[in-house]
């Protein structure tokens, strides 16, 4: 199976990286189109040969694509891509908003799968929710499904604009833990922790507090009631989060990063 990465940024360099350390693919299987140079090649994943920056016949001689451009750069890749693309290519998009209908129209292709991924895919611990247009069958969904999870977990969605709550709540979800984490380092600080004390006290927690949940079959709400014992510490600090409706704050949050991850899909599409 060879697959083409168009774009090297980011999310290209983190797919790459992923399908060779897994070793799901080889690195002689993996091309790269990109308009950036060779400097920013990992050696140790791709071939030079293989990376290039103007498309050919011969480098779309692939069975998968990924495109990880940028949303705007998309409609000018399309006309240059397009002549390139036949039927039988199938194309994993990681381009934020665009539609499988919008990509369909401007490759003239049928098979898109569609994804949402977040920045922890970066080390391998990502979470992506992806769907696909009817023309993918279930074998290629599989295999899709199985380069997706070298990066991580994965969810297959029917319906494609849940990825608009995909991207509330996963896509941006990390921003809201290191927001959460930085107010409790600012805490721990004025209350008499060092900065590097603070992190490490903070950082440590959440690393616990996750893999608590993961091995435990109890939900979190039990969890919370397990920690907050009567008329305690716990109890004191989560009275003041009711208070101040802080769980209304932070699903409020939320619907509002859906509602803009809607206005943008418009937009681009």
């Amino acid at each position: 199976m060879k697959i083409l990465i168009i774009g090297y940024g980011n999310m290209g360099q983190t797919y790459a990286n992923s399908f060779v350390s897994s070793r799901f693919i080889t690195p002689s299987d993996i091309l790269i189109l990109s308009r950036s140079s060779t400097e920013n090649i990992n050696r140790y994943t791709i071939d030079v040969d293989n990376f290039h920056t103007a498309p050919s016949p011969v480098i779309f001689d692939v069975d998968i694509i990924i495109i990880a451009v940028k949303p705007q750069d998309f409609n000018d890749l399309a006309l240059v891509i397009k002549p390139f693309i036949h039927r039988e290519h199938l194309i994993l998009s990681v381009m934020a908003g665009l539609t499988l209908y919008s990509i369909q129209e401007k490759l003239g292709c049928e098979k898109i799968v569609r994804s949402m991924p977040n920045i922890p895919t970066q080390i391998g611990l990502g979470m992506t929710v992806f769907c696909a247009s009817p023309h993918v069958d279930r074998k290629e969904l599989f295999i899709i499904q199985n380069l997706i999870n070298t990066t991580g977990k994965s969810i297959y969605i029917d319906k494609e604009e849940m990825l608009n709550a995909t991207t509330a709540v996963s896509g941006s979800g990390p921003a809201y833990v290191f927001y959460f984490m930085n107010a409790m380092i600012q805490a721990a600080i004025e209350l008499g922790f060092s900065k590097s004390e603070a992190e490490f006290l903070v950082s440590q927690t959440f690393i616990g507090a996750v893999q608590l949940q993961n091995r435990s079959n109890l939900s979190h709400e039990e969890w919370i009631n397990k920690v907050a014992s009567k008329k305690g510490t716990t109890e004191a600090a989560l009275s003041v989060f009711d208070e101040n409706n802080l769980l209304e704050s932070i699903k409020n949050g939320i619907f509002a990063a859906n509602n803009r991850a809607i206005e943008l899909g418009k937009t681009i599409s």
